[in-house]
Protein backbone atom coordinates (compact mmCIF):
# COMPACT_ATOMS: atom_id res chain seq x y z
CA UNK A 1 0.00 0.00 0.00
CA UNK A 2 1.48 3.65 -0.59
CA UNK A 3 1.04 6.12 1.54
CA UNK A 4 -0.24 8.81 -0.33
CA UNK A 5 -0.42 12.30 -0.01
CA UNK A 6 -3.34 13.75 -1.98
CA UNK A 7 -2.47 17.49 -1.14
CA UNK A 8 0.89 17.98 -2.51
CA UNK A 9 0.93 14.72 -4.48
CA UNK A 10 3.73 13.86 -1.69
CA UNK A 11 4.24 10.22 -1.59
CA UNK A 12 5.81 8.08 1.13
CA UNK A 13 6.55 4.26 -0.12
CA UNK A 14 5.99 1.72 2.82
CA UNK A 15 8.36 -1.34 2.88
CA UNK A 16 4.96 -3.40 4.28
CA UNK A 17 1.88 -3.94 1.28
CA UNK A 18 -1.69 -4.37 1.67
CA UNK A 19 -3.88 -2.10 4.57
CA UNK A 20 -2.19 -0.30 7.01
CA UNK A 21 -2.85 -0.94 10.86
CA UNK A 22 -4.40 2.36 11.52
CA UNK A 23 -7.17 2.58 8.70
CA UNK A 24 -9.37 0.29 9.91
CA UNK A 25 -9.60 -2.19 12.72
CA UNK A 26 -8.63 -5.49 11.49
CA UNK A 27 -6.96 -8.96 12.14
CA UNK A 28 -3.67 -8.59 10.21
CA UNK A 29 -1.04 -6.15 9.31
CA UNK A 30 1.23 -5.92 6.44
CA UNK A 31 1.13 -8.07 3.81
CA UNK A 32 -0.99 -11.05 5.64
CA UNK A 33 -4.21 -9.26 4.71
CA UNK A 34 -3.64 -10.23 0.70
CA UNK A 35 -1.15 -12.94 1.06
CA UNK A 36 1.07 -10.75 -1.64
CA UNK A 37 4.59 -12.12 -1.84
CA UNK A 38 6.09 -8.49 -0.96
CA UNK A 39 9.65 -7.64 -1.38
CA UNK A 40 12.32 -9.18 -0.71
CA UNK A 41 13.18 -9.22 3.27
CA UNK A 42 10.03 -9.18 4.01
CA UNK A 43 8.57 -11.93 6.82
CA UNK A 44 6.09 -14.59 6.14
CA UNK A 45 2.79 -13.91 7.88
CA UNK A 46 3.46 -15.14 11.78
CA UNK A 47 0.48 -15.82 14.00
CA UNK A 48 0.32 -13.08 16.80
CA UNK A 49 1.34 -15.79 19.54
CA UNK A 50 4.22 -16.73 17.48
CA UNK A 51 5.26 -13.59 16.72
CA UNK A 52 5.03 -12.34 19.98
CA UNK A 53 7.33 -15.37 21.06
CA UNK A 54 10.26 -14.59 18.93
CA UNK A 55 10.23 -11.26 20.75
CA UNK A 56 13.49 -11.12 23.06
CA UNK A 57 12.67 -10.66 26.96
CA UNK A 58 14.76 -7.85 28.68
CA UNK A 59 14.74 -5.83 31.72
CA UNK A 60 13.91 -1.88 30.67
CA UNK A 61 16.34 0.58 30.62
CA UNK A 62 15.23 4.21 31.46
CA UNK A 63 18.24 5.88 33.12
CA UNK A 64 19.84 8.57 30.43
CA UNK A 65 16.86 8.74 28.54
CA UNK A 66 15.92 12.04 26.89
CA UNK A 67 13.72 12.55 24.39
CA UNK A 68 16.31 15.20 22.37
CA UNK A 69 18.28 11.29 21.65
CA UNK A 70 15.42 11.02 19.03
CA UNK A 71 15.91 13.82 16.74
CA UNK A 72 12.03 15.03 15.28
CA UNK A 73 10.39 16.06 13.21
CA UNK A 74 12.87 16.37 10.63
CA UNK A 75 12.29 17.68 6.71
CA UNK A 76 10.52 14.95 6.11
CA UNK A 77 10.29 12.66 2.32
CA UNK A 78 10.26 15.29 0.65
CA UNK A 79 12.86 18.09 1.93
CA UNK A 80 11.73 20.64 -1.41
CA UNK A 81 7.86 20.30 -0.28
CA UNK A 82 7.68 22.82 3.53
CA UNK A 83 6.14 19.98 5.27
CA UNK A 84 8.54 17.98 8.05
CA UNK A 85 7.63 14.46 8.85
CA UNK A 86 4.83 15.29 11.16
CA UNK A 87 2.60 16.63 8.43
CA UNK A 88 3.37 14.60 6.19
CA UNK A 89 2.29 11.71 7.98
CA UNK A 90 -0.92 13.84 8.82
CA UNK A 91 -1.39 14.71 5.07
CA UNK A 92 -0.73 11.06 4.09
CA UNK A 93 -3.52 9.88 6.51
CA UNK A 94 -6.42 12.02 5.74
CA UNK A 95 -9.42 10.52 4.79
CA UNK A 96 -10.47 14.17 3.32
CA UNK A 97 -7.53 15.92 2.08
CA UNK A 98 -6.83 19.29 4.19
CA UNK A 99 -5.41 22.48 1.86
CA UNK A 100 -2.42 23.19 2.02
CA UNK A 101 -0.95 26.96 2.36
CA UNK A 102 2.89 28.79 2.52
CA UNK A 103 4.75 26.88 5.20
CA UNK A 104 2.92 23.61 4.95
CA UNK A 105 -0.34 25.34 6.73
CA UNK A 106 -3.11 22.93 6.81
CA UNK A 107 -7.13 23.79 6.88
CA UNK A 108 -9.69 21.98 6.58
CA UNK A 109 -9.74 17.75 6.02
CA UNK A 110 -10.48 15.14 7.88
CA UNK A 111 -8.81 12.31 9.76
CA UNK A 112 -10.01 9.13 11.67
CA UNK A 113 -8.41 8.33 15.05
CA UNK A 114 -8.00 4.79 15.00
CA UNK A 115 -7.50 4.65 18.89
CA UNK A 116 -10.95 6.34 20.21
CA UNK A 117 -12.50 5.91 16.89
CA UNK A 118 -12.98 9.82 16.61
CA UNK A 119 -13.27 11.83 13.76
CA UNK A 120 -11.38 14.71 13.46
CA UNK A 121 -11.55 17.46 11.45
CA UNK A 122 -8.87 20.32 12.74
CA UNK A 123 -5.15 19.42 12.28
CA UNK A 124 -4.49 21.33 15.02
CA UNK A 125 -6.49 18.16 17.06
CA UNK A 126 -3.69 15.66 16.10
CA UNK A 127 -0.91 14.40 17.12
CA UNK A 128 1.48 11.78 15.14
CA UNK A 129 2.34 9.11 17.69
CA UNK A 130 5.37 7.12 17.54
CA UNK A 131 3.13 3.69 17.76
CA UNK A 132 6.01 2.36 19.97
CA UNK A 133 6.51 5.44 22.29
CA UNK A 134 10.34 6.87 22.09
CA UNK A 135 11.03 6.46 25.73
CA UNK A 136 9.97 2.55 25.03
CA UNK A 137 12.28 2.11 22.23
CA UNK A 138 15.26 3.55 24.78
CA UNK A 139 14.03 1.27 27.39
CA UNK A 140 14.09 -1.68 24.97
CA UNK A 141 17.50 -1.53 22.35
CA UNK A 142 19.25 -4.51 22.84
CA UNK A 143 22.31 -2.13 22.93
CA UNK A 144 22.55 1.42 22.33
CA UNK A 145 21.59 2.96 19.08
CA UNK A 146 23.91 5.51 17.57
CA UNK A 147 22.30 8.96 16.82
CA UNK A 148 21.31 8.16 13.10
CA UNK A 149 19.34 5.24 13.95
CA UNK A 150 17.22 7.18 16.79
CA UNK A 151 16.37 9.67 14.24
CA UNK A 152 15.60 6.96 11.62
CA UNK A 153 12.91 5.65 14.16
CA UNK A 154 11.56 9.05 14.88
CA UNK A 155 10.97 10.05 11.67
CA UNK A 156 9.79 6.44 9.87
CA UNK A 157 7.44 6.74 7.34
CA UNK A 158 9.36 3.75 5.18
CA UNK A 159 6.64 1.57 7.11
CA UNK A 160 3.06 2.44 7.53
CA UNK A 161 3.26 1.21 11.01
CA UNK A 162 5.87 3.28 13.07
CA UNK A 163 4.06 6.46 12.89
CA UNK A 164 -0.16 7.05 13.41
CA UNK A 165 -1.81 10.36 13.14
CA UNK A 166 -4.45 10.50 15.93
CA UNK A 167 -6.03 12.34 17.96
CA UNK A 168 -3.88 14.59 20.31
CA UNK A 169 -6.62 13.53 23.73
CA UNK A 170 -5.58 9.95 23.13
CA UNK A 171 -2.34 10.11 22.29
CA UNK A 172 -1.73 12.18 25.82
CA UNK A 173 -3.53 9.43 27.59
CA UNK A 174 -1.07 7.00 26.36
CA UNK A 175 1.76 9.23 26.76
CA UNK A 176 4.89 6.81 26.90
CA UNK A 177 2.95 3.60 28.47
CA UNK A 178 3.13 -0.01 26.79
CA UNK A 179 0.38 -2.28 26.45
CA UNK A 180 0.69 -3.42 29.76
CA UNK A 181 -0.14 -0.12 31.50
CA UNK A 182 -2.08 1.54 28.26
CA UNK A 183 -5.02 0.31 25.43
CA UNK A 184 -6.62 2.47 23.41
CA UNK A 185 -10.63 3.42 24.04
CA UNK A 186 -11.85 1.39 20.95
CA UNK A 187 -12.17 -1.83 21.40
CA UNK A 188 -12.59 -2.89 18.45
CA UNK A 189 -8.81 -1.71 17.67
CA UNK A 190 -6.67 -4.09 20.17
CA UNK A 191 -5.94 -6.89 18.29
CA UNK A 192 -4.68 -4.63 15.37
CA UNK A 193 -3.44 -2.56 18.33
CA UNK A 194 -1.53 -5.60 19.29
CA UNK A 195 0.05 -6.67 16.37
CA UNK A 196 1.51 -3.61 15.04
CA UNK A 197 3.25 -2.88 18.12
CA UNK A 198 4.72 -6.59 18.13
CA UNK A 199 5.48 -5.91 14.33
CA UNK A 200 7.45 -2.46 15.09
CA UNK A 201 9.39 -4.07 17.90
CA UNK A 202 10.68 -6.45 15.20
CA UNK A 203 11.28 -3.92 12.50
CA UNK A 204 13.39 -2.22 15.23
CA UNK A 205 14.68 -5.14 16.75
CA UNK A 206 13.70 -3.95 20.21
CA UNK A 207 12.94 -5.99 23.43
CA UNK A 208 10.02 -6.49 25.63
CA UNK A 209 9.99 -6.38 29.34
CA UNK A 210 7.78 -9.36 31.05
CA UNK A 211 4.77 -7.48 32.00
CA UNK A 212 4.62 -6.32 28.61
CA UNK A 213 5.05 -10.05 27.35
CA UNK A 214 2.10 -10.93 29.30
CA UNK A 215 -0.20 -7.98 28.52
CA UNK A 216 0.42 -8.98 24.70
CA UNK A 217 -0.31 -12.57 25.13
CA UNK A 218 -3.52 -11.42 26.81
CA UNK A 219 -4.57 -9.99 23.77
CA UNK A 220 -3.66 -12.27 21.54
CA UNK A 221 -5.94 -14.48 22.95
CA UNK A 222 -8.79 -12.84 22.11
CA UNK A 223 -7.25 -12.54 18.33
CA UNK A 224 -6.64 -16.10 17.34
CA UNK A 225 -6.83 -14.71 13.59
CA UNK A 226 -4.22 -11.98 13.89
CA UNK A 227 -0.74 -12.00 12.12
CA UNK A 228 2.27 -10.40 12.29
CA UNK A 229 4.36 -9.04 8.94
CA UNK A 230 7.00 -6.63 9.14
CA UNK A 231 10.30 -6.08 7.33
CA UNK A 232 13.57 -5.13 9.68
CA UNK A 233 14.64 -1.35 9.49
CA UNK A 234 17.95 -1.04 7.21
Amino acid sequence: MLRGLPALALCAIPLLAAPTAHSAPAATTGLAATGMAGPAGVRAPLPLFEAIDRLPVAVEHREGYKRELYKHWNRGLNAGDGCDTRKEVILAEAVEAPQVAAGCKLTGGSWRSAYDDVVVTDAGRLDVDHFVPLADVYDSEQAPWSAARREAYANDQASPDTLIAVSAASNRSKADKDPAEWLPSDGSYHCTYAATWVGTKHRWDLAVDENERRALLGLAEDCPTTTVVYEPAV
